[in-house]
């Protein structure tokens, strides 16, 4: 048998790379190997732009704005011959930082040839541990996938829910509490909560914080402070870092802590898992025929069973965020910690960003096309709601309630008198018309209520849409 590791291209052990890559390719820009080793190389040479531009070093020259733009370029121009340029310097030095230390010091040759320029090449890497361009690296890695790929992602799906919230805020839905008829809602009401609750988080994401270091090996501005002992190394630390657009972190060991790592994959998981209730309760409406399957599915529902379409979209969805969280919550747990001032536990474990951050895509493609593929259905929802008067119970006892405290008489135990007309039994419009007359309600009291059905009964759900969803 033909080994397929052998085959070329070669190809994907894992789905992401594989079936579901065009769900997923924008992540690669940001989360993949190769994008880790192209922010290695902004670092770098945003490093040593600031040290020349600064003067931190006595005697060096400012680099010249050709120069400058040249050293960037090399960044913008960053493609697979690059990738593979460094493959072959990372053989020879088994070290990966190294390797692009090495690459970038060949490409300054280039750009500022001259002999006296030589000196120059010292300052790629100066002062830095590895630590230093690995930390700022992923925290422009992750920065850039949440805020350009992630969030505007999760945010169109919010607002596709929201849109559907809307349309659907005054169609009538018996609630199900504990899985029993409840007092009915509006399907409209009902998406609202979940996009008001997917939001919340969304908002939380949005202002998260990017942490960066840049202190050396022990955080202590070690090799800094002996080797230019005037210069306010703090000072300069912060300047460049924050000239990255991350926030500085003064305190660490050799690593950055990563809590803030932490304090996002607890927020984007918190999204996951109500993304997830979204799903299921979709499933679960579309089961009960709330829901049609009819538009732009263009699947086959079951192999043996033509009728069917099934709800694939949301259970690949919920398949893809329990992945995602289960990365994402070993990330949060395992990053915080770190054996006396390092180890090496951090470095195998953020590997995996780019995986948790692509299960999540993927399930908010399957989310957004799942949800497109939906067509309510007002008159399977009216159905169940006409059958099951029973849930009016609830309005008239609580105004028997309020009539009983205000001094009315005979509304005495009204919550036992409605038991014992609906628990347990099943009852129409007529047995609750009949029921209600026989209270001895005040005249308007009992018009309301004769009046009032399963369907019309959703109180201030459409009022609550109009004014609390964002």
């Amino acid at each position: 048998m033909a080994s397929l590791a052998d085959a070329t291209p070669p190809i994907a052990l894992g789905a992401l790379d594989g079936r579901y890559r065009g769900a997923v390719a924008p992540l690669v820009d940001h989360l993949s190997e190769a994008a880790l080793n192209r922010q290695r190389v902004h670092v770098e040479i945003e490093w040593l732009i600031h040290q020349t531009s600064t003067g931190v070093v006595p005697g060096v020259r400012a680099l010249t704005d050709d120069e400058i733009t040249a050293l960037r370029a090399v960044v913008d121009d960053f493609g697979t011959d690059e990738v593979a340029e460094l493959g072959e310097i990372e053989r020879v030095t088994v070290h990966d930082v190294k390797a692009v230390e090495y690459f970038l010091k060949k490409r300054l040759t280039a750009i500022a040839p001259a002999d006296e320029d030589k000196g120059l090449a010292e300052l790629i890497h100066f002062g830095c541990t590895s630590e230093d361009i690995n930390n700022l690296s992923y925290a422009l890695m992750v920065k850039g996938a949440v805020e350009q790929v992630w969030l505007p992602t999760a945010e169109a799906l919010v607002a596709q829910v929201s849109e559907m919230a809307r349309a659907l805020k005054d169609v009538p839905l018996l609630a199900h509490t504990h899985g029993q008829p409840a007092t009915p809602t509006t399907m409209g009401k009902e998406l609202a909560v979940l996009a008001h609750r997917l939001g919340r988080q969304l908002r939380r994401i949005e202002g998260q914080e990017y942490l960066g270091k840049f202190n050396g090996a022990t955080g202590t501005f070690g090799a800094h402070a002996l080797a230019l002992p005037d210069v306010d190394w703090p000072a300069v630390s912060k300047a460049f870092v924050e000239g990255l657009g991350l926030t500085w972190n003064p305190l660490t060991t050799q690593i950055e802590s990563h809590d803030w790592q932490a304090e996002l994959y607890a927020d984007v998981a918190r999204f996951n898992r109500i993304l997830h209730n979204l799903c299921t309760d979709v499933w679960t409406y579309i089961s009960m025929g709330y829901f049609a399957q009819v538009r732009g599915q263009g699947t086959v529902g079951s192999s043996t069973m033509p009728h069917k379409v099934n709800p694939i979209r949301f259970e690949n969805a919920e398949a893809n965020l329990e992945v995602s969280n289960a990365l994402l919550d070993v990330l949060g747990g395992t990053l915080v910690q770190s054996r006396l001032q390092r180890d090496l536990t951090d470095s195998s474990m953020q590997r995996n960003i780019g995986t948790a951050f692509g299960h999540s895509l993927l399930a908010l493609d399957n989310v957004a096309r799942g949800l497109a593929g939906l067509d309510p259905v007002p008159e399977r929802m009216a159905a169940d709601l006409e059958a099951n008067w029973e849930v009016l119970g609830e309005p008239i006892q609580s105004a028997m309630r309020a009539l009983g405290a205000q001094g009315v008489t005979g509304m005495e135990e009204p919550y036992e008198r409605l038991k014992e007309l609906t628990r347990g039994r099943r009852i129409d419009g007529d047995d609750l018309r009949e029921f209600v007359r026989g209270l001895g309600l005040p005249a308007d009291v009992e018009a309301r209520f004769v009046a009032l059905t399963p369907q019309t009964y959703t109180a201030l759900a459409s009022r609550l849409v109009d004014d609390y969803l964002v």
